[in-house]
């Protein structure tokens, strides 16, 4: 039944009527129509029901379940701006990125898998991928084969164009060698986008984008143990002598950065969603304790002026966060430059993750230090949104240069 009403909540709401999101004005942003709230109410209920019960022991055991998985392609989780005719939903952007917010509420590890999934692997084939690339690719993606995105390397991080993996020409294809780091996703993944380039000469133009089966010879390396996310898998993969055809060409040759560069952006505003669901996530289940729950000096902890002033000053961060998401999805969905609102979202979002997943383990005293509940778990899991997908330094950079260009 789950499966069945997910499915039906996203075709309902988010082909009717979530592009509408995108027209609206901003003061009127988070008041959602009742197709679009039921779509919302699906994807809480599939967090809650199949994900919450497996949070626990995926962030101790560092290891994403195999059959949340399974169920996220199963409720049409993984598809979501994917046409109707290739296998997905044919949804929104925005839709996307409601899916992440509200998987990030009961765990942040799960969000990205499915933010990483659709809004960079299932965007790059989407947007610049050839008509047999979409048609051998897409339909397996919305289905049970899941997308990674491999950029980064040992000496490329900011500077991401830095990037040593090569791509030589060979017969009808290239034969990639190289090494990336960070990669989400690809220890469960199946897809990858390797960015490598042909002529080192060029620079940055020189990056081609290549979609990579795993099969083709891709060898996962090492899988990092962090501090926080620990279910979502992140490793080291290596490409020696990976021959790749020349249909698996994603654009053209030499555009990789330009691929790179925009679905980023895009990238920015999943994480800027992950880390709203977060701060979201931690302060519900924060103040429904102090409220609900835990009693001093004769009165709910949370009736006391001095918790109610902080309460109310992380709720209001949490709004305004929310609204610089939905904007910078708004101009994205209207076709607008929305590059420096991607980075403030991104920015804000992640620095109100951080402050009330503090806050919320503060609230919840010895109670949320222990792992008995996931405050702690919410704690560590805010951290990475400063750092991955840009540094709040180089959002800050971007900002900065995009104000000084007048825009």
């Amino acid at each position: 039944m789950l499966r069945t009403a997910t499915r039906h909540a996203l075709r309902q709401a988010s082909l009717r009527t979530l592009p509408r999101v995108a027209q609206r004005t901003i003061s009127s942003l988070n008041n959602f129509t009742e197709d679009e709230q039921m779509f919302r109410e699906a994807v809480s209920k599939f967090a809650n029901e199949v994900v919450a019960p497996k949070v626990r022991e995926m962030d101790e055991n560092e290891n994403m379940d195999k059959e949340v998985i399974d169920a996220m392609f199963e409720n049409g989780l993984m598809g979501i701006e994917t046409p109707e005719e290739l296998g997905g939903a044919g949804a929104s952007f925005t839709s996307a990125i409601l899916v992440v917010e509200e998987l990030a509420k009961v765990d942040p590890s799960v969000s990205v898998m499915n933010d990483v999934h659709n809004t960079l692997v299932n965007t790059c084939i989407r947007t610049w991928g050839s008509k047999d690339l979409k048609e051998r690719y897409l339909p397996g993606m919305a289905e049970n084969r899941l997308g990674s995105f491999a950029l980064s390397e040992a000496g490329s991080g900011s500077d991401a164009f830095a990037l040593k993996t090569r791509a030589e020409p060979k017969g009808d294809g290239y034969v990639l060698n190289g090494s990336k780091m960070w990669i989400t996703n690809s220890y469960e993944a199946d897809v990858f986008i390797v960015f490598a380039t042909v002529d080192p000469s060029k620079g940055y133009k020189g990056i081609t984008a290549f979609v990579v089966d795993k099969d083709m010879g891709i060898k996962i390396a090492k899988k990092e143990k962090k501090l926080g996310i620990r279910a979502s898998s992140t490793c080291v993969i290596n490409l020696d002598d990976v021959y790749v055809p020349k249909e698996n060409v994603l654009g053209e040759v030499g555009k990789g950065y330009k691929i790179a560069i925009e679905c980023l952006n895009e990238g920015r505003i999943g994480i800027g969603a992950q880390m709203l669901g977060l701060a979201e996530g931690a302060f519900t289940k924060a103040t429904n304790y102090c409220f609900h729950d835990r009693k001093q000096f004769g009165q709910y902890i949370g009736e006391f002026q001095g918790m109610q002033f902080q309460f109310g000053q992380i709720a209001t961060e949490i709004e305004a966060a929310r609204l610089l998401l939905y904007n910078a999805a708004r101009l994205k969905e209207e076709g607008h430059n929305f590059t420096k609102e991607a980075a403030m979202a991104k920015l804000y979002c992640s620095q109100i993750a951080q402050k009330s997943a503090s806050a919320a383990v503060d609230w919840m005293g010895g109670v949320g230090f222990t792992r008995e509940e996931t405050l702690e778990k919410f704690y560590r899991d805010s951290k990475i949104g400063t750092i991955y997908e840009g540094t709040s330094n180089i959002q800050l950079q971007t900002i900065a240069k995009l104000i000084q260009k007048g825009h």
